[in-house]
């Protein structure tokens, strides 16, 4: 029995915005907390090797040339010396080390041509690995 004759019934409806807005919020707090980790679950066993373990660190042979153009290699004061005698104590101070490292560690306000002399002494010396100390600015 229809007591409502005349009256028409609407359908009901679901309105899918406000699920659609809700879900895009899930996802996107899904996606921002999530982990993404590459190879969480990678298992490797590294080959082995019997090779020798590398090299120790070469010897350093420390070389200060202050703003005087005074020189010193390791401990020892040379003074103003002459590019033959800055190679002279380079060969001393590298003794039977086949390869070692030349460290400059010339004044901010050495002259070029001091450390230059450095250079040539070591080339004379037959050292040919050289590199310059520095420091960070404030």
């Amino acid at each position: 029995m229809n007591f409502q004759r005349g009256q028409r019934r609407d359908d009901p409806e679901i309105n899918l915005i406000p699920l659609i807005d809700v879900l895009l919020v899930i996802l996107i707090f899904l996606m921002v907390t999530t982990t993404y980790a590459r190879f969480a679950e990678l298992k490797i066993n590294l080959p082995t090797s019997g090779a020798e373990q590398t090299p120790a660190k070469p010897r350093q042979i420390e070389v200060a040339v202050d703003a005087a153009g005074l020189y010193q290699i390791n401990d020892t004061q040379l003074g103003a010396a002459s590019v033959d005698a800055l190679a002279e104590a380079l060969k001393r101070a590298a003794g039977s080390e086949s390869e070692p490292v030349v460290v400059i560690n010339a004044d901010a306000h050495a002259t070029h041509q001091s450390v230059i002399n450095v250079m040539e002494a070591a080339r004379r010396a037959g050292l040919v690995r050289i590199t310059f100390a520095t420091q960070t600015s404030r």
